[in-house]
């Protein structure tokens, strides 16, 4: 009874170790969270790490963005300089606003003022509107450089291939459907809303007015009353002094 709740533990010991070194793998990576992956949207990527390079700590990291990307936003972050990387297009690319460009951003380089220690968590997000892609998966390579050593974020799986065995996978995003209620929508309600709230002031302004003139003419015609009841007593009095 003894040696099988003695073995029971031992396995349940090894399996928690195996399940310790999983999860410890999976946090070694380099993520890229989406707040959306709808095609064709804008949408905001939270990118982060928590750990170094076999121990040492991060000083830069250097997010390369695929090409179907033109333009990133990246988050100015405190204890950190940021960089955009512009790099030159074979041909001029015709954006979805009918304007051409030549250029792209092609990388977004963090580098640390003080570089952060193995197993601590560091955050960036950064705005890019998602390629009109529906169903493709992008790669968003990242090079993580440390004090000592470096870890390229890059490898995409071939086809068919458990990206779980790879060694340094790159953050990837797989773009789904387009949502309805999309940004473009979202704001066009928000003027409209706007412009809502500007004409109720308008009419409660008007309105407001015209109470103020109302009651500017009932003051008026009131003065008006006792004028003339002033005037009567006048006349009234001057007829009792005639007759006496």
């Amino acid at each position: 009874m003894k040696t099988s709740i003695r073995r029971t533990l031992t396995a349940a010991a090894a399996t928690t170790g195996l399940m310790g070194l999983g999860l410890a793998g999976a946090a070694a990576h380099v993520t890229i969270e989406p707040d959306t992956t709808s095609a064709g949207a804008f949408a905001l990527l939270n990118v982060s790490f928590s750990h170094g390079c076999d121990g040492s700590p991060t000083n830069k990291l250097t997010i390369s963005l695929p090409e179907p990307l033109v333009d990133a936003k990246p988050e100015i972050v405190p204890g950190w300089t940021v960089e955009k990387v512009t790099e030159k297009l074979d041909e001029p690319l015709t954006l979805d606003n009918g304007s051409s460009v030549t250029e792209r951003v092609g990388q977004i380089v963090y580098t640390a003022e003080t570089p952060v220690e193995d197993g601590y968590l560091q955050q960036f997000d950064m705005s890019v509107q998602l390629p009109d892609a529906e169903g493709e998966t992008i790669a968003f390579p990242v090079l993580q450089s440390c004090v000592e050593g470096e870890t390229d974020w890059a490898e995409v799986p071939a086809e068919g291939e458990d990206p779980h065995s790879l060694e340094a996978p790159a953050p990837t995003i797989t773009l789904t459907g387009a949502e309805e209620g999309g940004h473009g929508e979202a704001e066009e309600a928000a003027v409209e809303s706007e412009s809502a709230a500007e004409t109720a002031d308008l009419e409660s302004a008007s309105a407001g007015d015209d109470t103020s003139g109302a009651g500017t003419a009932g003051y008026v015609g009131l003065g008006a009353g006792v004028l003339g009841l002033i005037a009567g007593v006048a006349a009234l009095l001057r007829t009792r002094k005639a007759k006496a």
